[in-house]
């Protein structure tokens, strides 16, 4: 059964919910909320609420203090991640978070996979410590259909790999979960990314959380019926506690606590 998993993004140190395609060097990025409160407060909210296996994202440079507030405020309760690699993973792990969430550093500049890097920091922290962020974006592909490529350094950079079954069995050996983020669709509130959902839903054998588009109640319960209940959701700009109008938090709660 699909689950809900709350997240706390953090930007400039703040908790606030992007438009995932706007995160740039260059530019401010386009702001759906910016939270007045700290973020201890999510976390303690979660953990209150019993809501395990979410996630702690820094976008970009000065969110560490940020993100330790949170950690600490339901240790063991959430994953962190952003600037993780294998010299500081260990030091996350102490800090609080359940796993660490590894996407850039797996990727040379240029955005090759570095498969020596993967075995690296499984080595470091043990692979049932490690989740593998695939966030990706659509690319053109010769016969028509969908076709997903890892996308680095806050969704700005097309990496070599692609999205698939297959990739998704290579890397099952070195981690516990994957998180999927689908970039096109992030913070627009527009719906989910169906076809990408089914296809993490086909292949299922490890968790998996989808962030990207759920704008109610219908989008969640479309994951659902899409993964065969194998894929697990967060809500962002929607959820009624990042100042959105389509989702409320009690209500996810509540479909958590189904049977």
């Amino acid at each position: 059964m699909t689950k809900f998993r709350p997240c706390i993004d953090l930007h400039d140190g703040q908790v606030k919910q992007i438009v995932g395609g706007t995160l740039r060097d260059d530019v401010s990025p386009v702001e759906n909320f910016v939270s007045s409160r700290p973020p201890g407060w999510f976390a303690s909210k979660y953990a209150s609420d019993g809501l395990t296996g979410g996630h702690v994202i820094k976008l970009g440079p000065g969110n560490d203090e940020a993100a330790k507030v949170a950690l600490s405020a339901f240790p063991g309760g959430m994953q962190v991640g952003g600037g993780i690699s294998s010299e500081n993973a260990g030091y996350w792990l102490d800090c609080g978070a359940s796993h660490v969430i590894i996407t850039s550093w797996l990727f040379s500049a240029d955005g090759k996979f570095r498969p020596e890097r993967l075995s690296e920091i499984r080595d470091a922290v043990g692979a049932e410590k490690l989740v593998i962020d695939l966030s990706c974006r659509r690319v053109p592909q010769g016969n028509g259909g969908p076709a997903w490529c890892v996308a680095m350094n806050r969704w700005q950079k097309l990496t070599n790999m692609a999205v698939s079954e297959q990739t998704l069995t290579h890397l099952a050996e070195f981690a516990s979960e994957f998180l999927v983020h689908a970039a096109d669709v992030e913070g627009l509130c527009g719906g989910i990314d169906h076809e990408l959902v089914a296809m993490l839903g086909r292949w299922g054998q490890l968790p998996i959380t989808y962030a990207g588009g759920a704008a109610s109640m219908q989008d969640v319960q479309l994951v659902d019926a899409a993964s065969g209940g194998k894929v697990d959701v967060t809500v962002g700009s929607a959820l009624d506690i990042f100042g959105g109008q389509g989702m409320k938090y009690a209500e996810l709660v509540e479909w958590n606590g189904r049977k």
